[in-house]
């Protein structure tokens, strides 16, 4: 490749702010993924609902002490800003001057970008270890579980259909029907 040849601009999270502030972003979802800035689909009704009820079943697992965020930054280095789903942090939204950079779980409810969450999405919590991620698969009906991140792969990948149950790592004593969490 020679130095004539296009390049793609990897933005940080910085400029990703000062655009955002510009206005560029007026009425779009758009995350921040590897220095990309991607635009996201619009929401169906399922994935709303199933945003409702995994907040809900998070909450009681969790309770008090701990913060259940629905669609809110995390920041991943200085490239990477996902809005999961939903993630469950230690603690009060008052800990947080800044975005969290982990969490104990991550969430994403998956239809339309079943792919990408698997892929680039599931990579880059691993990447930042965060010890445990969740698709709700809506498409299959399941929720895959992703466990014990090491040099930027999940080493344990596991599906829990619409009969069974499951315990997050961080509340192993809790049991979560994967139905409560399904539309």
């Amino acid at each position: 490749m020679s130095t004539a040849d296009p390049q793609l601009k990897s933005w940080t999270r910085e400029e990703y702010y000062r655009m955002g502030d510009a206005g560029l972003f007026h009425d779009q979802r758009v995350e921040l993924i590897d220095g990309e800035i991607l635009t996201m689909s619009p929401m169906k009704a399922a994935h709303a609902v199933a945003i409702g009820l995994v907040t809900a079943a998070m909450r009681a697992v969790f309770g008090p002490g701990y913060w259940i965020r629905v669609q809110l930054p995390l920041v991943l280095g200085t490239e990477s800003e996902p809005e999961p789903d939903v993630a469950v942090v230690p603690g009060e939204p008052r800990d947080y001057p800044e975005h969290p950079t982990t969490a104990l779980l991550l969430i994403e409810i998956s239809d339309t970008t079943l792919s990408f969450d698997r892929g680039r999405k599931c990579a880059l919590y691993a990447e930042f270890c965060v010890p445990e991620y969740w698709i709700v698969n809506l498409l299959d009906r399941q929720v895959e579980v992703y466990r014990d991140p090491v040099d930027g792969e999940y080493q344990t990948r596991k599906s829990f259909d619409s009969d069974e149950e499951l315990s997050p790592l961080a509340a192993p004593a809790a049991s979560v029907p994967v139905s409560d969490l399904l539309p």
